[in-house]
């Protein structure tokens, strides 16, 4: 089976959740399957190659479970990038807009060393809210944003066309 089959195949709809009107994409089916999971993280890593990186940036909170292995796999720190408040040393943060309200997040101000070659990992890139924030963060701590991987992209929300010129890696397209 493809690629493209074995991920859309994991993926359920849960209408209206978390607010009415919001079709949410659960991924946990996916996560369960060992061998979709790994060919979702050996996907990401496979983009962007070996050796391209030094850290990756994950997103609260189903962005860690995807960051993590590739952090692991490119030999690359893993940096948390996480909602207001859940962090326990000094913080840059960010507020932004999503699709059912607003949010703010936060990553430690010495999460990066000048000049880190990072690139983020989340689930879902909708709006384009929460990938911005996260880019303007990694910015702002002095590490360059090399990319974007994202398992699922909601194309009718047009979050591509918020993030410039950011190179936007997607899995699966909705």
């Amino acid at each position: 089976m493809d690629l493209d089959r074995l991920i859309n195949d994991r993926i359920r709809d849960i209408a209206d959740y978390p607010k009415p009107g919001v079709m949410f994409k659960d991924i946990t089916p996916l996560l369960a399957d060992h061998v979709a999971f790994a060919g979702v993280v050996d996907a990401i890593v496979n983009h962007h190659g070996r050796g391209t990186v030094d850290k990756i940036v994950g997103i609260e909170a189903r962005g860690f479970i995807l960051a993590a292995p590739v952090a692991y796999h490119f030999g690359a720190g893993f940096v948390p990038v996480r909602k207001k408040g859940k962090l326990p040393a000094r913080t840059y943060e960010e507020t932004y807009d999503l699709e059912y309200g607003t949010e703010t997040i936060q990553m430690h101000v010495d999460a990066f060393s000048p000049g880190d070659r990072v690139l983020i990992v989340d689930d879902v890139l909708a709006t384009g809210g929460t990938a911005k924030a996260a880019a303007e963060l990694v910015r702002r701590g002095g590490g360059e944003v090399v990319g974007l991987s994202v398992l699922i992209e909601l194309s009718f929300l047009h979050g591509r066309d918020r993030l410039g010129d950011l190179d936007v890696h997607s899995l699966v397209t909705v």
